[in-house]
């Protein structure tokens, strides 16, 4: 999508003559600005009177919400947000971080597409030893939008398992998982990486599985690499049919062989992403 804003820009010929962008009905201008992405449509509302009208339209931003948007603001705030609310004002509430689960879950629209992207927490994750402190601690992280990770100090087994049930709107969506090998600090202002604990990973390959309500399923493996970043391991992809109905998605992340022990690993969450997104994004193919 996209239609140049120098376009809506005035001609000063134009302007001589007496014909203005104020001249323009609010409803073609509506119709004109439904066509653009919303941060397009958020520029051009600040142009005149006419635009900043059109773009509160429900008719403009109803196209740019998920069909299922009503059943998405149930699972969220249940029953509790004013659906007589204007879409741009729906919009906007559905673009920020909002929490659900007991903030163990964070789901929100990417402001640009209008995609819904989820995320799921370590605590929302079911790591095994986890309450055991002389294997993984939670630590505070202003990394996170969580703000905070488990690390992992050492382990003989590994195994994270995570479960999610939500109204996805119909298309393919990818989960990844969100790791970092080493552990980030700062010190004296600056971004330090402590690898001490950093090993094991070498070795074997994790291995990642992916189950839907629906019967799909899928599993890979690679080896973690790049210490002192964060990266994305993509986990799998599904597809999603009917966006009326929540899908379950099962999901796990375990390396499991005891002839060596690994460690010095920072799990952030796993995340849930429209799979095109693997082509806009580049963060998601860093891993």
């Amino acid at each position: 999508m996209g239609i140049s804003l120098s376009f809506f820009r005035p001609n000063p010929t134009t302007a001589s003559s007496g014909s203005t962008l104020d001249d323009l009905p609010e409803s073609c201008v509506a119709s004109i600005i439904s066509y653009m992405d919303p941060p397009q449509i958020c520029q051009l509302a600040t142009l005149n009177h006419a635009f900043r009208a059109a773009s509160s339209a429900d008719f403009v931003w109803e196209s740019k919400l998920p069909p299922n948007y009503d059943s998405i603001l149930t699972k969220i705030f249940n029953h509790d947000f004013p659906l007589h609310s204007g879409k741009r004002s729906i919009y906007a509430s559905l673009c920020r971080l909002n929490t659900f689960e007991g903030g163990t879950k964070k789901v929100w629209l990417d402001k640009g597409t209008g995609k819904l992207c989820l995320a799921i927490s370590a605590k929302g994750l079911s790591i095994t030893g986890i309450d055991d402190r002389r294997y993984w601690n939670h630590i505070l992280t202003e990394e996170s939008r969580f703000s905070s990770v488990a690390y992992l100090q050492q382990t003989w087994w590994f195994e994270v398992d995570g479960e999610v049930e939500f109204p996805f709107p119909a298309g393919t969506y990818s989960l990844y998982f969100r790791v970092h090998l080493g552990r980030a600090a700062k010190r004296f202002g600056r971004r330090v990486c402590n690898t001490e604990h950093v090993h094991g990973w070498d070795k074997k390959p994790v291995r990642f599985q992916l189950w839907t309500s629906d019967g799909q399923y899928v599993a890979s493996q690679c080896f973690l690499k790049e210490s002192g970043n964060w990266s994305f391991y993509h986990a799998g992809d599904f597809t999603v049919e009917d966006g009326n109905s929540s899908t379950k998605v099962k999901f796990s992340m375990t390396q499991i062989d005891c002839t060596h022990t690994k460690g010095g690993l920072c799990l952030d969450s796993a995340f849930i992403y429209p799979s095109e997104f693997k082509k806009t994004k580049s963060f998601l193919n860093c891993s």
